[in-house]
């Protein structure tokens, strides 16, 4: 039998283009950088096909429209203290976008059977 235990930790998703930078990079892996500074669980960047935001514009994969702006999602998992020190840090970096935060349970696996 697998060896797992059930923690509770917070999930923050930020909402952001492929063509949002940061000093020249993209602005995803400035996030994916600050969150392993800040001790940040983990950190995963999902592109989307299709959205909008703020503005709403939308911004889509279809073939008529350059696809460098596809809408992404940084999605972050980590303790609740250090998500109080990120989403400053966040604010420092994310000119536009939406951050989402939530509490969840994370079963994590040992590995071992």
């Amino acid at each position: 039998m697998m060896n797992y235990k059930m923690v509770k930790k917070k999930l923050l998703r930020v909402f952001i283009t492929e063509a949002d930078k940061e000093r020249g990079k993209p602005l995803y892996y400035a996030i994916i950088d600050l969150c392993r500074e800040k001790g940040l669980s983990g950190a995963t960047v999902i592109k989307g096909v299709a959205g909008y935001g703020l503005h709403k514009v939308v911004h889509t994969d279809k073939i008529l429209r350059l696809s460098g702006d596809l809408p992404l999602i940084v999605e972050v998992i980590g303790e609740e203290e250090k998500m109080a020190v990120l989403i400053p840090a966040l604010g420092d970096i994310v000119s536009e976008g939406l951050i989402a935060v939530e509490d969840i349970d994370v079963v994590a696996f040992d590995g071992k059977s």
